[in-house]
């Protein structure tokens, strides 16, 4: 691996942390009960009056879960809605016709889930009226309702002997009013500045410079534009990573240079780093977020540095042509299929273990054109639960779960009932935070198998042998863990794909939130007892250790063999010249 490999990861992840730390502190006073800043606090009130909502209402868990499954089952007829009639609806300039019923519906789950999964084309599909009211209003509210369901896990921890854990109307109105408006809005400006489009026409139509010498060529070209700046800032800071492009953040136009790139990446790390500063404030133990953050941070390092390797080093063909680093690793050379020459390999690399890892899924190089390894990894972050950064709020309560699971091992070691922040975690506890972790996994390699075995799942694949599975796999991979990016090479937009990808995306979303929800409730209503001799610290190098070890564990049981028949097959093949 380069110098410059190693100085890029290690600018974007100083960046990350460094703005990490004011924005997680200030989200922590956000979150925090009574908090009023003016002049949006006359915003805020006024939301309330028309929502008939009482801020000072404690809501217990079984409501809080109800509000946000029906806040999403509503979201989804609307867009659903929208995307049907949008061939009759203005700032349609392409005149693009209603989206069809079963593409639709999964696009309106795939959205409202913050997965932003896409089996279409954006600029053929959608019209700026249904990107720009639906698209858009939806990666505001599910990146809001990642941040709520934090909020209440969080109160379930620093609460005691309580039946409430928060109200789930003030969460919402403060994630998006306070944090995530205000981001996207000084993010939008940032891409504005520098290139990409944020206009009300949804398409402009320029001459050629170069037209063809045939006169019966066309000598013009139709661009697509729109609203780009606004939704690109929001789609990476909620990590929710739909493109109003089909080929994403690939687009010169969504993504047109090194410094636009650079802003993306941040700021699909960003919030997800900023949250675990937050956690620490609002327990009032900061170094228990710098221990969750540390452990993200050894994860993605850990990935990302491989990823960057394999595709500088290329394949067995590549280099006999050449076309592979030097021995001192001076020259340029690598793998460069499916990647934009003004980002290059290390670029590449890094945007897609950070969209992998953070439940982002925009793409700025195709996936499916990485090495088996290259490919592997971004695979597997997404599979290990999008716990390394994950999505907003989505992924640091993933994380604590996997926190519950460490210090329950560890209590099963030294035979005494684990405590985690000074709440002692009993069978129910236990159960609750293994259905978060197994039940998605469990759909990812039952949802693969069934493509596998049926008609439908097989007519997509058209790449045949190991590869075709790594296409499946990652599609199931993506849909359930709420990533939404694609290996590519899948012919995803088919009843069979569309259907079952949008029942692993609400299973994804909701089987997580429910159990979560359930768990701050429980642990709300526990007495706090204090640390004991034989309590485990958690804001440690062992906790960190432990908890990396956990996390990796678990990924590695569940899905190696799987991984096995894909990706690293496709290696070995590949090693041995295709036999």
């Amino acid at each position: 691996m380069t110098s410059h490999a190693a100085l890029e990861l290690f600018a974007v992840l100083a960046l990350v942390l460094g703005c990490a730390v004011p924005l997680g502190a200030y989200i922590a006073r956000v979150l925090e009960p009574g908090t009023r800043r003016q002049p949006l606090a006359i915003i805020e009130r006024a939301v309330y009056r028309v929502l008939g909502v009482d801020p000072a209402e404690d809501m217990p868990w079984t409501r809080y879960a109800t509000g946000v499954v029906a806040l999403s089952a509503v979201g989804v007829v609307v867009l659903y809605a929208l995307q049907r009639v949008q061939g009759v609806l203005p700032l349609n300039d392409a005149v693009l016709p209603a989206v069809p019923p079963l593409l639709a519906f999964n696009t309106a789950v795939s959205f409202v889930t913050n997965t932003n999964w896409q089996a279409y084309g954006g600029e053929t599909t959608l019209s700026l009226l249904t990107q720009m009211i639906g698209l858009t209003v939806q990666n505001f509210v599910s990146a809001a309702v990642g941040l709520a369901v934090l909020a209440a896990l969080v109160r379930g921890f620093t609460r005691r002997q309580a039946k409430g854990v928060g109200n789930l109307w003030v969460d919402l109105t403060r994630g998006m009013l306070y944090v995530l408006l205000p981001l996207a809005l000084l993010v939008a400006v940032v891409l504005a500045a520098d290139g990409v489009p944020q206009t009300l026409d949804a398409t402009r139509t320029v001459s050629l410079l170069a037209p063809a010498a045939d006169s019966a060529a066309p000598r013009d070209q139709r661009l697509p534009l729109g609203a780009v700046a606004s939704q690109v800032a929001i789609k990476q800071l909620g990590t929710n990573g739909g493109g109003v492009y089909n080929v994403n953040s690939a687009h010169p136009f969504e993504n047109p240079t090194p410094l636009t790139n650079l802003v993306e990446v941040v700021s699909i790390l960003l919030i997800p780093a900023a949250l675990c500063i937050t956690f620490g404030a609002l327990v009032g133990d900061r170094r228990q977020g710098w221990a969750i953050l540390a452990a993200m941070t050894v994860l993605l390092v850990a990935t990302t540095l491989p990823t960057i390797a394999s595709e500088q080093a290329g394949t067995p063909a590549l280099a006999s042509a050449g076309a592979s680093l030097s021995a001192d690793a001076t020259q340029a050379g690598g793998n460069m299929e499916g990647k934009e020459v003004r980002f290059g390999i290390v670029s590449s690399a890094i945007w897609a273990t950070a969209t992998t890892a953070a439940s982002n899924g925009s793409v700025n190089a195709m996936h499916d054109s990485f090495t088996p390894l290259g490919g592997l990894l971004p695979m597997w972050l997404m599979q290990l639960g999008e716990v390394v950064f994950g999505g907003v709020g989505s992924g640091l309560y993933g994380m604590l779960v996997f926190a519950v699971l460490a210090v329950f091992l560890a209590g099963l070691m030294v035979g005494r009932t684990p405590e985690y922040l000074g709440k002692k975690l009993e069978a129910r506890e236990i159960k609750l935070a293994a259905l978060v972790v197994l039940v998605p996994s469990a759909f990812v390699l039952v949802g693969t198998a069934a493509s596998l075995l049926t008609a439908g799942g097989r007519a997509g694949i058209f790449n045949p042998g190991a590869h075709g599975f790594s296409e499946v796999l990652y599609a199931l991979s993506s849909a359930a863990n709420n990533n939404g990016s694609a290996f590519g090479g899948l012919g995803a937009n088919s009843a069979w794909y569309n259907a079952l990808t949008a029942v692993a995306m609400w299973i994804g979303r909701f089987w997580i939130i429910v159990p979560v929800l359930a768990l701050a409730g429980a642990l709300a209503q526990k007495q706090a007892v204090p640390p004991g001799p034989g309590t485990l610290p958690t804001t440690g190098p062992i906790f960190v250790v432990l908890l990396v070890g956990t996390v990796v564990l678990v990924g590695a049981l569940t899905f190696l063999p799987a991984l096995a028949l894909g990706p690293i097959v496709e290696h070995l093949q590949l090693m041995g010249g295709g036999r």
